[in-house]
């Protein structure tokens, strides 16, 4: 049997996405731009599913949503954008961010810092959350941004988005969220929440890989990262990608929906603590962040003694397919980040494994990788000498 459960690092397409996509790959092909029929015959569809991008994230009318490639050059579409707009001017100079952010945001902030902008990155708590109070208690007059992930892609950690959009509205800033891993498994709404910007990514729910959106609120207009083209009303060239943005917009409907989200709670939910209890029931084992306030198909556990790369190995060898954080540093064999933001120990920051479910799997696949996980841990830990048992260990929690 395979186990897919890396689905933080991308998903399978929906059967239905893929139906959607597959008449304009050979049959309604032409470019949208194009004045003739074969280019107007897109429109309909790219008009039904960009309406589903608006409903799926509560989009008000005179908003707008940008097609892009991906999450990475949406997140990177704002962090410019304001560098141009705000910061090379002379209007501000700050941006606020966390430690635990995606690559996507954390090295674009890196290359700001780089050109003079002032990055504070904002540490989590024990439980690898960011409090809103501490956004408050940075925020300056020099501040141009606060960019905080809605849901964190390696411990499934939900932040106060709320909480923190309605601190940046109150003081005037503007707020970006990177929602890569919160759509489709919960609630997001970017009215309710007083969001400013916002990143997606369809491979993260169930769509196409190579196309992305960036929701950005009336009246906070950036400078375009790519130039060249009439495209979006010229804030973002190049055309684009019709059978991707048709697999996007139905993704975005079928991930959203009242029914899809409820399955995500009420069923993955299950599916995940099913294989989360069954790992903490061997020895020295943790949910790293604790068990609460999560998206509903997310574990990160550290299994001490047991080196995570090694570890990622022997399930591969055995058809189970999981992750030892962000599918973008995956070759980068420093000890886990978000790990380290925790003040884990240098031993412990190497034994992180993320498993990310998702609505496709089922109780007979948990099943069939609860047991090649237990095999694995007890073959690995027979190979570490070194190892030994530190009963300061919790099984949950840091």
């Amino acid at each position: 049997m395979e186990v897919y459960l890396d689905n933080n690092a991308t998903t399978v397409v929906d059967p239905k996405v893929y139906e959607e996509m597959k008449p304009f790959f050979c049959e309604i092909y032409g470019n949208p731009n194009s004045l003739h029929k074969f280019g107007a015959g897109t429109h309909p569809k790219m008009v039904e599913a960009l309406n589903f991008l608006y409903e799926g994230i509560n989009a008000a009318d005179e908003d707008d949503i940008l097609i892009t490639a991906n999450a990475t050059e949406s997140n990177n579409t704002v962090l410019k954008g304001i560098w141009i707009d705000k910061i090379l001017n002379g209007e501000k100079k700050h941006i606020i961010t966390t430690e635990v952010e995606h690559p996507a945001i954390t090295a674009t902030c890196k290359f700001l810092e780089s050109q003079g902008v002032a990055v504070t990155y904002l540490p989590v708590n024990e439980e690898g959350v960011l409090e809103a109070s501490s956004v408050a208690e940075f925020i300056k007059d020099e501040t141009a941004l606060v960019t905080v992930m809605w849901a964190n892609n390696e411990t499934g950690k939900i932040f106060p988005i709320k909480e923190i959009g309605e601190i940046c509205r109150e003081k005037g800033v503007l707020f970006h969220t990177d929602a890569t891993q919160a759509i489709g498994k919960v609630p997001v709404d970017v009215q309710d929440f007083k969001v400013d910007y916002l990143s997606f990514s369809a491979h993260k729910f169930h769509g196409p890989k190579g196309i992305g959106g960036l929701y950005v609120r009336k009246g906070c207009e950036l400078t375009p990262l790519l130039h060249g083209g009439e495209q979006m009303g010229g804030k973002r060239a190049g055309t684009v990608d019709v059978a991707s943005m048709v697999g996007m917009g139905w993704a975005m409907k079928l991930a959203t929906s009242t029914m899809a989200i409820a399955y995500e709670k009420n069923h993955v939910s299950k599916l995940r603590d099913k294989l989360e209890n069954a790992i903490l029931e061997l020895p020295e084992t943790i949910v790293i962040g604790g068990k609460e306030n999560r998206t509903p198909n997310t574990t990160l556990i550290s299994i001490r003694g047991v080196e995570g790369e090694s570890m990622l190995w022997d399930l591969n060898q055995h058809g189970v397919g999981a992750s030892t954080g962000s599918a973008c540093a995956s070759e980068d064999l420093e000890a886990n980040p978000v790990m380290n933001a925790f003040g884990s120990d240098s031993e412990l920051a190497h034994t992180g494994v993320r498993f990310s479910l998702s609505r496709f799997n089922t109780v007979e696949q948990i099943d069939y990788a609860i047991e090649v996980i237990t095999n694995a841990v007890t073959r690995l830990r027979g190979i570490s000498s070194s190892y030994a048992y530190a009963p300061s260990c919790h099984k949950s929690g840091l």
